[in-house]
Order: structure tokens, then sequence, then C-alpha cells
């Protein structure tokens, strides 16, 4: 009898102690930010804009690539569907 109570108590503690669900302390807060780069000496052209409602986050990030083309992303993350991005190109290549 002792056996199966003290069974029963480690089963009990061990459902208790199990997680149900993603613990984070630091719950997800709005943000925004934002900046550029354009330096005509070295060709360097690229940017980057981002924001948060707390729980989807969406942004966009654009580079000028060798040979006159540029690259842009927009993306959006959250914790259902992932990380989506669309990427396009504009401009001439090589």
């Amino acid at each position: 009898m002792f056996i199966k109570a003290a069974l029963l108590l480690v089963a009990l503690s061990v459902v208790l102690a199990s997680p149900h669900g993603p613990y984070n302390p630091y719950p997800s807060q709005p943000y925004a930010f934002k900046y550029g780069v354009q330096d005509s000496y070295s060709g360097q052209n690229h940017g980057r804009k981002e924001y948060s409602d707390g729980h989807v986050v969406k942004g966009t990030y654009s580079v000028d690539l060798p040979g006159g083309t540029r690259q842009r992303v927009d993306y959006q993350a959250d914790k259902y569907n992932g990380y989506q991005a669309r990427v396009s190109y504009t401009g001439v290549g090589y």
C-alpha cells in the first residue's frame, strides 16, 4: 500500500511539474526601428525597417547588389506561421 501511494505521489508531482507551454518571463513588447546607409564613396546602399505589435513582426530590408540590381525582402513572422519572406529584384543586372 505504501509503494502505491508513493508511486501515485511521484506521478502527481511529475504531472504538476510538467510545462503547459513555453514559459517566457518577458512577454513580447511592441517596438519599431529603422536604419539606412547610403555611401556614394563605397557604393553601399542598404536599409531596414521593422515593427511589431507584440505578436507579429513585419519588416523590409533592401540592398543594392553588384551590377545594379536592388534586392528587397518583405517579411512577416509570428509564432504560428513562422518566418515568411517575399523577395523581389529591380534594376538591370550584369
